[in-house]
């Protein structure tokens, strides 16, 4: 996908903005069984892009491939024409690409601002001895760190529970701590591993709200693995169908919500 946004100078005609992220062919197996079959697909900047299926269809190891915790057979991951597959997951954080995750991997003997310092982490420069004396270079570089912190404190509402533990949190404050430690790393594509899953009503609408600012105060790419239909067509942009690791349709969400093929992969029958 191609967005024509801008125009040359010279003659004013519109020029093709390459996607974020384009992914090609991504084949992935586990001894003789296909996690993905021939995936492909592209993210806009500034998208919100879903990926949704039944259980086993795939969806988490999409995920997988591209923040380098698997490593596909076959296929192509570019983000900004930079090549991704075949790179640690390090490597690629440092390029940009963050995740959350659909069970909490807080520490929770930290604070709140203590896990969203680790985001920073690999943004800073500072060695371990000039960091055990905090002096100079390394007291600068904490307190600039800090205040992006204290930034994404403020857009996602955390400051009740800033020195909290993260193990005293509620559910949902914790799954919004969550994100606030993946935007801390400053990505230009985010990750969501169903980022609702386990909510209330209430603690959905209210992630649903964050996400939404989120997207608008940072104009983040997002790539959405979600089971709540409800959530995935009020936000995303467009929704890519999977079944069995097969891609079935991508479009808007009107679209694959008429799509007989989307239908009987959900129902289990022919429409």
């Amino acid at each position: 996908m191609e967005r024509l946004t801008e125009r040359d100078e010279e003659d004013g005609a519109p020029q093709p903005v390459p996607p974020l992220l384009e992914v090609r062919d991504l084949t992935l197996r586990f001894g003789g069984v296909s996690a993905l079959r021939g995936v492909g697909f592209e993210v806009a900047r500034g998208e919100l892009f879903a990926v949704i299926g039944p259980n086993g269809a795939g969806k988490t190891s999409i995920l997988n491939c591209l923040n380098g915790v698997y490593r596909p057979q076959r296929g192509t991951i570019t983000l900004s024409g930079q090549r991704l597959t075949g790179r640690s997951p390090a490597a690629i954080a440092a390029m940009g690409v963050a995740r959350t995750f659909q069970n909490l991997g807080l520490f929770e003997q930290l604070t709140v601002i203590e896990n969203l310092m680790l985001g920073r982490h690999h943004l800073m420069r500072t060695g371990m001895l000039s960091g055990m004396v905090w002096w100079g270079r390394a007291k600068r570089e904490e307190v600039e760190h800090r205040a992006a912190v204290e930034e994404i404190i403020e857009l996602l509402e955390l400051e009740p529970h800033r020195h909290t533990l993260a193990g005293l949190l509620p559910y949902g404050v914790a799954k919004r701590v969550e994100l606030g430690r993946a935007l801390a790393m400053a990505p230009t594509l985010l990750l969501l591993d169903e980022p609702v899953a386990g909510m209330n009503v209430e603690e959905t609408e209210d992630m649903a709200r964050y996400l939404v600012e989120v997207r608008r105060e940072l104009d983040l790419a997002m790539i959405l693995v979600e089971h709540d239909m409800r959530l995935v067509m009020d936000l995303a942009d467009r929704v890519l169908a999977l079944d069995f690791g097969v891609p079935v349709a991508t479009g808007t969400p009107a679209r694959i919500q008429r799509d007989p093929r989307v239908v009987e992969a959900y129902l289990g029958g022919a429409v």
